[in-house]
């Protein structure tokens, strides 16, 4: 039991140091993603908070196997440098017993990891993509920067003002691209601002000396109107239900499901316990090293192997989305090859310590 407490010890000092890093890079990417869709006008910045603290609660599925796997690869490592592996395997602590260790650690950071992909991972892109639904509805030109042009719900709207003058709330010389199943239309306008509407309880902007163009889709020709002032309804101002999104689907409804994006998805959010398993397990013999040779020798060695897994988990699940391969096998072939390239690491033959 000494010995179990002392190597899971020693993994977890890395585990929270490498932890903590890879949330910081990838919270910082994100912020600096949606602070510039702030800084233009596009979000509010309470709204900026909640975006990257959703994104980074879906990472951690992501960053728990790989932190996990990253710190037995460098803690294990170390052991092998100062030559306490050969203590270890001199006084009769073999793979097993190594392994054993590990498998305790890991056991509730799987159950962690599989709860974060089952559970958290759909209600944080719901929320998501709730908040992107509300800031559309809570879009206000004035609060646009000028001479850009800026696409707003999912691209279905293009917007671009050359002056905005918010003492007097209106924008000047205005161009709006707006598309539907058939129709694109193009207002280009002198000046426009944007109000409620008494009547129907719906944000509009007002057009004032400008042109309409309409266009058909799929047929040829169209239409040019000259207007003095023109009403554009440009959404509602309550939230409509978010279409259909696979990955906020919960996971009990794509259980359910027969297709094959939504049998790809579910199947991504079971791999993610498997994966941690089998990772950290794998990061025993990948720590592997000769004395003196430091601990971080067989690192690149140890993120080339989690690199090739994790874009074959992605080809995979792509493949699976595509029909290019059944729902069975599936995305499971990848998870068969990493329990093989483990085993056949860890087999008597090739480690030196065997009880």
């Amino acid at each position: 039991m000494i010995i179990n407490r002392y190597l899971i010890r020693e993994i977890c000092k890395p585990l929270g140091v490498i932890g903590t890093i890879l949330l910081i890079i990838f919270a910082s990417y994100t912020a600096a993603r949606y602070l510039a869709d702030a800084t233009q006008g596009l979000l509010p910045g309470h709204t900026v908070l909640l975006l990257i603290l959703l994104k980074a609660a879906i990472a951690l599925e992501v960053l728990l196997p790989t932190t996990l796997y990253l710190s037995v690869v460098l803690a294990l490592g170390r052991l092998h440098t100062d030559s306490e592996m050969i203590a270890l395997s001199a006084s009769g602590v073999g793979i097993a017993r190594v392994l054993k260790a590990v498998f305790c650690l890991s056991l509730p950071l799987m159950v962690l990891a599989g709860s974060l992909s089952l559970y958290l991972r759909p209600w944080a892109y719901e929320k998501i993509y709730w908040l992107k639904a509300q800031a559309d509805v809570e879009f206000d030109i004035n609060r646009l920067e000028a001479k850009n042009f800026y696409e707003i719900s999912q691209g279905n709207y293009v917007v671009f003002s050359k002056v905005i003058d918010r003492q007097q709330d209106r924008a000047e010389q205005v161009f709006v691209q707006s598309e539907s199943d058939d129709t694109i239309q193009v207002v280009n306008a002198k000046q426009v601002y944007q109000r409620l509407d008494e009547t129907s309880g719906r944000q509009v902007l007002i057009f004032f000396d400008g042109y309409l163009y309409e266009f058909p889709r799929n047929e040829e020709g169209g239409q040019v109107t000259k207007f003095d002032k023109s009403t554009f309804f440009l959404r509602p101002t309550d939230l409509t239900p978010v279409e259909y999104k696979i990955k906020a689907t919960s996971t009990s409804q794509l259980a359910h499901s027969h297709r094959p994006s939504d049998i790809a998805e579910l199947q991504w959010r079971l791999s993610v316990p498997i994966s941690t398993m089998l990772l950290a397990l794998l990061g025993v013999p990948l720590s592997r090293t000769a004395p003196r040779r430091g601990k971080y020798a067989k690192l690149v060695t140890a993120v080339i192997v989690y690199a090739i897994y994790y874009n074959l988990s992605g080809v995979a699940k792509m493949w699976v989305e595509q029909g290019v391969i059944g729902t069975i096998p599936g995305i499971w072939w990848v998870q068969v090859l990493l329990a093989g390239l483990l085993l056949a690491l860890i087999w008597p033959s090739g480690l030196p310590f065997r009880r």
